[in-house]
């Protein structure tokens, strides 16, 4: 850290990490969405949706140990492809638009403001065959664990063609089992 005049100047990182506790989510008005961990710049559709899809993503595949921003990657995915198509952008913002009816009928609150995980988590589990559901789920798949920055909290290595296989690298040094 820098020193100004022989006290520690403030950065960046440390207003950060200290505004962050006191700041859960805001749509600033330009559109820019930030939170705890991330900003993104949603192009297609409104920001409380894609606000909203980061909060579903976590509850549909959480894990305690990910920080938001890279939920924020994969609906970004999802934010890219309905800038190509009408029809994918009308799924999503209907979606989003049926998941906060259902919060408000049983907590009188929009999907992301309903406090218990537990109630979030039963809201989705109605609309799980819902083809808006499956499509943000399925998206996950590939938006949320194919960030390599990731790979290494799941214990995955990564390819292993390009290193000669598995056979000699730890095929075989599973101890849980």
């Amino acid at each position: 850290m820098a020193e100004v005049m022989g006290r520690a100047a403030p950065n960046r990182r440390g207003f950060l990490k200290g505004g962050a506790g006191l700041l859960a989510m805001t749509i600033m008005p330009s559109g820019l969405i930030v939170g705890q961990a991330w900003s993104q710049m949603p192009q297609a559709t409104k920001p409380e949706t894609f606000a909203t899809l980061v909060q579903m993503s976590r509850d549909t595949y959480p894990h305690a140990m990910i920080e938001d921003k890279y939920y924020a990657v994969a609906v970004d995915i999802l934010d890219q492809a309905a800038r190509a198509s009408k029809g994918d952008l009308a799924m999503l913002e209907d979606g989003v638009a049926k998941l906060n009816d259902a919060a408000r009928t049983k907590h009188e609150t929009d999907y992301a403001a309903v406090v218990s995980d537990d109630d979030r988590t039963a809201i989705l589990k109605e609309m799980e065959s819902d083809p808006f559901f499956q499509k943000v789920r399925s998206n996950l798949v590939v938006g949320l664990y194919n960030q390599k920055e990731l790979w290494p909290m799941f214990g995955y290595e990564g390819a292993s063609a390009d290193k000669g296989g598995y056979i000699e690298r730890g095929f075989d040094d599973i101890d849980w089992l």
